[in-house]
């Protein structure tokens, strides 16, 4: 009897959440977080989102962090 191996499914981030947490959240990093980017969400707690423009920055550029965080960039 042969046996078949299966995978783990693999947990892809989403986008839609990745905005909802930066609307929310944005300032103390949890977007940053989830996407895995630790260190970049640790200066976000400490200087409130670079002082706002990290999250400008985070407006335009969720939709590529999130395709780097699953793997696809």
């Amino acid at each position: 009897m042969a046996e078949t191996i299966t995978s783990a499914p693999v947990k892809t981030k989403s986008v839609g959440v990745a905005y909802a947490l930066w609307f929310f959240l944005g300032v103390i990093g949890v977007h940053q977080f989830y996407l895995g980017n630790t260190i970049r969400a640790v200066t976000y707690i400490f200087t409130l989102g670079w002082l706002g423009i990290g999250l400008l920055i985070d407006l335009f550029t969720i939709p590529s962090q999130v395709r780097k965080a699953n793997g696809e960039a």
